[in-house]
């Protein structure tokens, strides 16, 4: 309510400025108007000449008498219309001085309000900016009633972001706990031995934080569903096949939804439990010890997203050579990892993960890969970056072609460093 009262306020001073600047804009134009406005003698040489007209006909010479009988004539005439010419000539000449007298005190009048009107513009003039000066000084030394609220609506909104940052982080913490009293609620829930069920209960509460981690950055489970649906038609005739570092289980879901038999070794106790919730085959422990627990040729594929990543370099080596070991001919290995060639997935996704070891380039992996034995080793890149956030090449302009080919080149060399492929997957072939 009070916002709403400021607002009507603000309105009423702004419509009232407006309205006193267009009257100020008006006299100012009337003024102008009327110092511009001729004298008399200015509009034109009629009322001059009309004026020396009118003075050389009021006082004719007296006409002379003619001799003979004209003369005669023109005596008696003149005795006998004397007096009425006299009064006429009277009349006529008080007429003419009354003209010449007023011409003279309007010329006069119509010259001092020119010089009346010229002297009020040149005071308007010079007020002007002394109360601009005075309104600019006002401006400097006392926020207006405007700028007084928008100072309030700044503080408001800073107040506001300072909130939601605080929600931000409770939101956070609030997730975590969730997934922590889900962890220990889940061990509580296992039935076995009491000394097993603290020890399994301390594991996954310990492993929540991590598990509420990867539902924030790394998406939903439906999100990556969609991403490696395209992955089970390379393990179709390969059972069984081990997801290493399964986490919450979505290619093990898309392995049961296509018939392929499937298991699942994840060192995260939550998610494990998880898994098992939703009757997943998935065995916690470590990954390259399992592998280690293997036959030889016992198995159809191994496959691995988001997790080469995350172990140290003689880790990784072991567990390829072990997946060498353990696929049979023909088998296959997928390893999904992010791109450390884009510099969008290692600023915005490799090292926002603290459990991240060490990037892995897409020819070190697959050198790796064919290192432990592997043969037919490719690389598939995974996971563009939307065409809105890469850059634009420049259309056709008014630059010469010649320019714009190496803009264009130039942008796209951008591009493939910048906004490379945020994924990428080694795919080997036993």
């Amino acid at each position: 309510m009070a916002d709403e009262t400021e607002r009507a306020g603000l309105e009423a001073l702004r419509r009232r400025l407006e309205d006193e600047e267009s009257a100020y804009a008006a006299a100012l134009k009337a003024l102008d108007e009327l110092a511009a406005f001729p004298l008399p003698e200015e509009t034109g040489p009629e009322i001059q000449d009309l004026l020396r007209e009118l003075n050389g006909l009021w006082a004719p010479a007296a006409p002379s008498p003619s001799r003979g009988l004209a003369g005669v004539l023109a005596r008696r005439t003149l005795a006998a219309t004397g007096p009425l010419f006299e009064q006429q000539m009277r009349f006529n000449e008080v007429l003419v001085r009354l003209l010449n007298a007023q011409l003279g005190h309007t010329a006069r009048h119509h010259a001092r309000l020119r010089e009346l009107a010229e002297g009020l513009v040149r005071y308007a003039q010079r007020v002007e900016p002394m109360v601009d000066a005075r309104d600019d000084m006002r401006v400097a030394r006392t926020p207006t009633r405007a700028e007084q609220v928008l100072e309030v609506f700044d503080r408001r909104l800073e107040s506001m972001a300072e909130r939601l940052e605080g929600l931000a982080a409770l939101r956070d913490r609030i997730e975590a706990l969730s997934e922590e009293v889900r962890a220990v609620r889940g061990g509580l829930d296992a039935g076995a031995p009491p000394p097993e069920v603290a020890r399994a209960t301390i594991r996954a509460a310990a492993d929540s934080t991590y598990t509420a981690f990867e539902n924030r950055f790394r998406g939903a489970r439906e999100q990556v569903r969609t991403r490696q649906e395209d992955y089970v038609d390379l393990f179709r005739d390969r059972a069984p096949v081990v997801d290493l570092g399964c986490g919450r289980g979505e290619f093990l879901d898309l392995l049961r939804t296509a018939g392929i038999e499937a298991r699942g070794v994840e060192g995260n106790a939550n998610v494990v439990r998880e898994c098992r919730e939703r009757s997943l085959d998935v065995v916690h422990g470590d990954l390259v010890e399992y592998l280690q627990a293997q036959e030889a040729g016992s198995l159809g594929g191994v496959f691995a997203a988001q997790v080469a990543e995350h172990l140290p370099p003689p880790v990784l080596a072991l567990l390829l050579a072990e997946a060498h070991r353990t696929l049979r001919e023909g088998g296959v290995l997928l390893l999904e990892t992010p791109n450390p060639a884009s510099a969008l997935a290692f600023h915005d996704v490799f090292i926002r993960d603290l459990t991240h070891e060490r990037p892995l380039h897409p020819e070190t992996l697959r050198f790796l890969a064919a290192a432990a034995g592997f043969s037919d080793v490719r690389v598939q890149m995974r996971n563009p970056v939307p065409e809105d956030v890469r850059l634009r090449l420049l259309p056709g302009s008014g630059l010469p072609p010649p320019v714009i080919q190496v803009l264009n080149e130039n942008v796209e060399r951008l591009n493939s460093l910048l906004f490379a492929p945020l994924d990428y997957a080694i795919i080997a072939r036993r």
